[in-house]
C-alpha cells in the first residue's frame, strides 16, 4: 500500500509537471491551456476507471488505449497547421529536461522486491528509466548550448526511446493470461494494469515517446538548416578562386 501511495504522488506530480510545461510553452491562450488540462484529466480518469473494472487484462483494450494518443497526435499534426506550430514551440532542451522524473523508475525495482512485479520487465524498465532521467539535465544543457543534432543528444534520445520500446515489449510479453505472454516469472507485469501504475504505460510512456520523436525531428531540421547555410558558401567558392 505504501508503494501505491508513493506511486500516486510520483506519477501525479510528473503528469502535472509535463502538462504545465507543455501548456506554458506550446499554448498561448488560456482557454487552450484549460482545454489541455481538461482533456488530460479526463484521459487519466478514464484509464483509472477502466483499470478498476479489470478490463485492462484484455490485451486488445490495453493496446487500443496505448495507441490512441499517438493516433491523435499524428492526425492533429496532419490536419491542423496550428497544432504543428504549437508543438514546434516546445523547446528541445525542455523536452529533454522533462525526462528527469523518469528516475522514479526506481519504484519498479521496489515493486519487484515486494513481489508485485516479476521477470525481466521491472529491471529493464526501471534501470533504463533511471539512467535516462539521470542524464537528462546534462543532455538538455548540451542541446541548449549546441544543437539538438549533437551526437550526445542523439545517443541519449535513442537510448531513452529504446528503453521505452523494450519496456513495452517486456510488459506485454510478461502479462499473466495475455495471449502474447512469453515470459513466465512471478507476478510478471500484472501490477501495471492497476491504479496508479496504469498511468505509466497509458499516459507517461506515450508522452515520452512522442517527446523523443519531436527531438529526432528537430535534430533533423537542425542538420538540414545547417546544410542550407553551408550550400551558398560552397557555390561561391569557384567564383572566389577565379577572381
Amino acid at each position: 500500500m505504501l508503494l501505491d501511495y508513493a506511486g500516486t504522488l510520483g506519477i501525479g506530480a510528473t503528469v502535472g509537471l509535463l502538462l504545465v510545461a507543455v501548456a506554458t510553452t506550446a499554448l498561448t491562450r488560456l482557454e487552450h491551456r484549460l482545454m489541455l488540462g481538461g482533456i488530460a484529466a479526463a484521459w487519466a480518469a478514464l484509464v483509472v476507471a477502466i483499470a478498476a473494472k479489470g478490463a485492462l487484462s484484455n490485451l486488445g483494450i490495453f493496446v487500443a488505449l496505448f495507441v490512441l494518443p499517438f493516433v491523435a497526435v499524428v492526425a492533429l499534426s496532419a490536419a491542423l497547421p496550428a497544432f504543428r506550430s504549437a508543438v514546434g514551440r516546445i523547446p528541445v532542451p525542455l523536452i529533454i529536461a522533462l525526462n528527469v522524473p523518469r528516475v522514479l523508475g526506481v519504484l519498479f525495482l521496489f515493486l519487484a522486491a515486494a513481489g508485485r512485479l516479476g521477470g525481466p520487465f521491472p529491471f529493464f524498465a526501471g534501470i533504463g528509466d533511471i539512467v535516462t532521467g539521470l542524464f537528462a539535465l546534462r543532455v538538455a544543457r548540451i542541446a541548449a548550448t549546441r544543437s539538438a543534432s549533437d551526437t550526445r543528444v542523439l545517443m541519449w534520445n535513442a537510448f531513452g526511446t529504446l528503453d521505452l520500446i523494450v519496456a513495452v515489449v517486456l510488459g506485454v510479453t510478461s502479462q499473466p493470461g495475455s495471449p502474447l505472454q512469453l515470459i513466465h516469472g512471478g507476478a510478471g507485469s500484472a501490477a501495471i494494469t492497476t491504479a496508479p501504475w496504469v498511468e505509466v504505460p497509458l499516459f507517461l510512456v506515450p508522452f515520452y515517446l512522442i517527446g523523443h520523436g519531436i527531438v529526432f525531428v528537430q535534430a533533423r531540421r537542425a542538420v538540414a538548416s545547417g546544410l542550407r547555410e553551408i550550400e551558398p558558401v560552397r557555390n561561391l567558392e569557384p567564383a572566389v578562386s577565379t577572381s
